[in-house]
């Protein structure tokens, strides 16, 4: 049981303060409501490039990690679709040093051609490593834009093309800036050796002075239906033959959630799973298979994803896995679903170990509706029958539901 206080600037920052005593540090973290999902579809990437543009120092600044680590602090962050979240951990006597340093970037990042030149090259370098030039790094820069075709998921995090950062402009980067980062945009938690005082505090001389920002309604296109299966292939020189399957499914606010959750667990979560024992195991067509859900914010994809034995062509494996997804309609033992629910149940309580994960997760569950769903997870999960992921998995694995793109590696 987690339990924190949550508080509301005037400026309409949302803070939630959990005390623990018996660390001599605190954890920040920052969520900022803004992901690739928000991204003009001409300009895409943006999200991520701020992940790096908030680290080149602000106005009053010029440097953002010296005097963190100074202070014995350390950070990162990460963008996905939804989000765009920041996160320290400093000592608790130096915490006021965060709180400096975070408010000043969230109020008056420092934008100059040269900043913005060092950050775009650095975002075109990782888009050229990571997506182009790294065996299967291009995945989902394929199978996105073949699962969606009008909501903005259709693109990775990292955009759609390396045009659109090297054709980033100043005033690009300041109008995308003014219309998320924003106080009244944001969630702050603080997790550690802090009390809900001293945090009131801190918020109250630091954050409060920021103004609110006219943050836009988002009103995102709602991807249609999908009426047929959709396939696409590529060859490239990679060491296996991948088969990537993509069904559309529900998003992280909806109630069956949870049940699709615990489906794909099912399926492939450890050695004892279906695809391991079928598919790796018994039949030896892959060595390796794994099946999850992205728990988007709106509408999101169940993906299985398969690394094929030498030999064995696609459409056996493709056969192979549709056998298995025929077969869990309809026989789910309560064995195997307490089993999962098992694994579930000891990987949320290890996520409440370290600070930092907990801050994370107090800022994402009020995101979602209410800090206070961290709390209750094990619950949600403990109470889905075999019957409802059945059901969930009638649902799903269909074949007009589904895109699949066919990894074939060449000699």
């Amino acid at each position: 049981m987690i339990k924190f206080d949550r508080f509301t600037l005037s400026n309409g920052l949302t803070v939630i303060v959990h005390e623990d005593n018996s660390s001599p540090l605190v954890a920040m973290n920052i969520l900022y409501k803004v992901g690739a999902r928000d991204e003009d579809a001409h300009k895409t990437g943006f999200a991520h490039l701020f992940e790096h543009l908030m680290f080149g120092g602000s106005i009053n600044i010029s440097s953002y990690d010296e005097p963190l680590q100074m202070a014995g602090g350390e950070n990162n962050a990460f963008t996905n679709n939804d989000i765009t979240n920041y996160y320290l951990t400093i000592p608790s006597q130096n915490l006021e040093t965060a709180f400096w340093l975070e408010s000043d970037r969230m109020l008056s990042l420092a934008f100059t051609e040269k900043s913005l030149e060092v950050q775009r090259n650095v975002v075109v370098e990782e888009f050229k490593q990571r997506y182009l030039n790294q065996p299967y790094g291009d995945v989902w820069l394929m199978l996105r834009p073949l699962a969606y075709k009008v909501h903005p998921y259709q693109w990775a995090t990292i955009g759609k093309e390396i045009s659109h950062i090297e054709d980033a402009t100043l005033q690009d980067v300041k109008s995308f800036f003014k219309k998320w980062y924003a106080p009244n945009n944001a969630i702050l938690t603080l997790v550690g050796n802090c009390t809900l005082e001293t945090a009131k505090q801190l918020c109250e001389k630091w954050f409060e002075p920021i103004p609110v920002s006219n943050i836009p309604v988002r009103n995102l296109p709602i991807e249609p239906k999908q009426s047929e299966k959709r396939t696409a292939e590529i060859n490239k020189p990679v060491p296996n033959s991948n088969i990537y399957m993509v069904w559309h499914c529900c998003s992280r606010l909806d109630p069956e959630f949870y049940a699709t959750d615990l489906l794909s667990d099912i399926l492939a979560r450890g050695k004892s799973s279906r695809f391991y024992l079928r598919l790796v195991k018994e039949l030896k067509f892959f060595t390796d298979i794994s099946a999850y859900m992205l728990g988007d914010l709106d509408k999101s994809l169940f993906m299985i994803e398969g690394k094929l034995v030498n030999g064995i062509s696609m459409k056996d494996a493709e056969d192979a896995i549709l056998n298995e997804l025929e077969k869990i309609k309809h026989d789910i033992s309560e064995q195997e679903l307490q089993k999962v629910k098992n694994k579930v149940e000891s990987s949320l309580v290890f996520s409440e170990m370290s600070l930092d994960s907990k801050a994370l997760n107090l800022a994402y569950y009020e995101l979602i509706g209410d800090a206070n769903l961290v709390n209750e997870q094990i619950t949600k999960y403990q109470g889905i029958g075999s019957i409802e992921i059945m059901n969930i998995a009638k649902e799903i694995f269909h074949p007009e539901n589904c895109s699949v793109l066919y990894y074939n590696a060449t000699k």
